[in-house]
Parts: structure tokens; C-alpha cells; sequence
């Protein structure tokens, strides 16, 4: 098999994007899109050029006309709808977060052992050409001793919700809020880059919906301290550190890096000088932001290799280790934490 031939789940804007990337990828093939009414998949598939639609997940995921799935559905059918798509022998890039909690993730890596297919999470910054140069940039300054990000964007659903209008931006029964929607972003990367924390110190503003609007983490590393902000309430415009006994690296927004920095440290033996001048160790990216995600998932699936080296099974867990973790710290409760799996064909249009 020289191409993967991939169907859609959702026909939202965050599907548009993917399959912008994927259209730079010669491996994969776009086949078919599953939206819940027919005409939504028929105006989506008549968008895209895609041959195939269905209305029922699990016609889709019986099907042989695909290989694959990108699953862009509300985060609390993430879980059931991988789960079945592997089961029919599909491999499956679903999109961030992985699941509601972590227990429904280890559901699915189990079910990726078992059935022998390709799982991955679609964080596309940690796979992107300005994510390598930050790993590449760590031995430079030394001994790391804090990384902080910050990702703070005012959504626009917010002002329908200050109205009384609760989208689902902001509604738990679809495991959502700020962590869950963009904290993500500045979390993912830190566990890839430094793996579990020892401990996890969360504070933040629940809204009245049951979902966090902002918060704040504080993690304890061995010789290291780590701080995350994240906000859908409030807009910031601090980039992402990492700081270390010799340098500074900086990158200017973690969930879509564009440029990267390091800063090496002032000679402190000689007291006096200018402090030293960035030093731009961005990499040029010549694909679509999307591209790289769809293009690591295609590789892996096409080798028949289960999991990503860098988007692992293990830093998915973790992540979703630590959003429990600091979703019973602030009190935010989904129904998915007690409730069995969801109806895999409840698609939203």
C-alpha cells in the first residue's frame, strides 16, 4: 500500500484545515466524509472533491473503500469513535485532545495494540520544523531550569455565554473548556520536551456552565520549575520559555510556532557590556501548518508502525494524566468521567 486512503469524521473548519495539509501530502488520498445529514456531507464532499459519503460512522468505518480515519468530533466522542473505527482495522489520527480523560485513552491504545493499527494525536505543533529547532536548541543552554507558556485567546464564544447563550465551546457534556480547547497547547509540548511532572499545583476560574474558563499550573521537575497559563476569557501576548543555566530559548506562540529564539547568557565575570542579542534559530517551513501532523500519521500508518516517536501513545497518556489532575484540583466534572461511550453516529454536522 503506497497510499492511505483517509476519510473524514466532521465538517467543521478545523477539518478544512487538515485536509489543506493533506493535499500536500502525495501519500494519502482523501476518500470519504461522514457528517450526520446528507446534505452536509454532500456540500463538504462537493468542497473538497471527495468521492464518498456517509451519514453513519459505522457504515464508514465498515467500509473498504478507506484505510483511515481523521476523527475532528466533539472531544466526548473521540474515545467511542476511534475505538470502533479500530476495531473495523482502521487506523486513526484523531484530533486533539486524545479523549475525555485518560482512562478512555488507555481504552484506545490498548485497542491500537490489539488490532494492529496506527493511533496518533493530531498536535501538530510538537511536529513541526520550529518544534525540532527548540529540541535542538536545548543543549545549548545548559541545564534547564524553567519553561513557562502561555496561550490566552478571548473566544468569540464567550460574548454569546455573557449573554446566556452556552455554546459548546463552554458546555462539559462535550468535555470542553480552556484546558481542554487551547491549555493543550502549552501543555503537550512540555511533556514532550520533559516528560512527567512530579507534581502539579492548578488554580483557575470555573465558569457557571461547569467548565474551567482560565487557569493556572505550576509543575515541580527534578531541578526544574514549569508554568503554564491558559485562558479562553482573556487575550495575552507572552511568548513560550525555556530557560536554562546558560540561555534562553523563546518561541513566539506555541500552538503555531513561527519563530524561534535563543538568547545565550550575559558574561557574568565581566559585569558589564551589552546584554547578548537574540540569535533567530527559526526553520523556514515550506508545507502548510497541517501538513506536517497528516504527514507523520501517513508515514507511520503506511509502515504499519502503531504510534508516533514524538505524538507517542505515552506523552498523549501523560497529557490526559495531568489534564485529570488538575480538572479534580479546580473541580471541573465531565459526564464522561462516569458515563459509558457515547453514541459513535451522534457526528456534529
Amino acid at each position: 500500500m503506497n497510499k492511505l486512503r483517509l476519510g473524514v469524521v466532521g465538517t467543521n473548519f478545523i477539518t478544512d484545515w487538515v485536509i489543506a495539509g493533506a493535499r500536500q501530502e502525495e501519500r494519502v488520498e482523501l476518500t470519504a466524509v461522514c457528517s450526520r445529514r446528507q446534505e452536509s456531507a454532500d456540500a463538504f464532499a462537493a468542497k473538497h472533491g471527495i468521492p464518498y459519503t456517509f451519514t453513519s460512522l459505522r457504515e464508514m468505518a465498515a467500509s473498504p473503500l478507506i484505510d483511515a480515519v481523521y476523527i475532528a468530533s466533539p472531544n466526548f466522542l473521540h474515545a467511542s469513535q476511534s475505538l470502533l473505527c479500530m476495531q473495523h482495522g482502521k487506523h486513526v489520527l484523531c484530533e486533539k485532545p486524545l479523549a475525555s480523560n485518560a482512562r478512555e485513552a488507555r481504552a484506545m491504545i490498548e485497542a491500537s495494540r490489539r488490532y494492529g493499527v496506527t493511533l496518533m494525536e493530531a498536535m501538530k505543533p510538537t511536529l513541526t520544523p520550529n518544534f525540532s529547532a527548540i529540541r535542538n536548541q536545548l543543549k545549548r543552554i545548559g541545564t534547564v531550569r524553567r519553561y513557562f507558556s502561555c496561550y490566552c485567546q478571548y473566544s468569540s464564544r464567550y460574548d454569546k455565554y455573557k449573554e446566556g447563550i452556552v455554546l459548546n465551546a463552554f458546555r462539559p457534556e462535550y468535555s470542553n473548556g480552556a484546558l481542554m480547547d487551547i491549555g493543550i497547547y502549552t501543555l503537550y509540548p512540555m511533556v514532550v520536551l520533559f516528560g512527567r511532572p512530579q507534581r502539579v499545583e492548578a488554580s483557575g476560574i470555573l465558569l457557571s456552565s461547569g467548565v474551567d474558563g482560565q487557569g493556572a499550573v505550576n509543575f515541580l521537575y527534578e531541578g526544574m520549575n514549569a508554568t503554564i497559563l491558559y485562558s479562553k476569557i482573556a487575550n495575552s501576548a507572552l511568548p513560550t520559555e525555556i530557560q536554562g543555566e546558560e540561555g534562553i530559548i523563546t518561541a513566539d506562540r506555541i500552538n503555531l510556532i513561527r519563530s524561534v529564539s535563543y538568547t545565550p547568557r550575559p558574561d557574568a565575570a565581566s559585569g558589564k557590556g551589552p546584554s547578548p542579542e537574540p540569535q533567530d534559530v527559526s526553520v523556514s517551513a515550506d508545507k502548510d501548518e497541517y501538513y506536517y501532523e497528516v504527514a507523520e500519521f501517513a508515514a507511520l500508518a503506511l509502515a504499519g508502525k502503531r504510534e508516533s516517536a514524538i505524538n507517542s501513545h505515552q506523552n498523549s497518556l501523560i497529557t490526559l494524566e495531568i489534564i485529570d489532575e488538575v480538572r479534580r484540583q479546580l473541580g471541573v466534572v465531565y459526564p464522561a468521567d462516569s458515563s459509558a461511550p457515547a453514541d459513535v453516529d451522534c457526528i456534529a454536522p
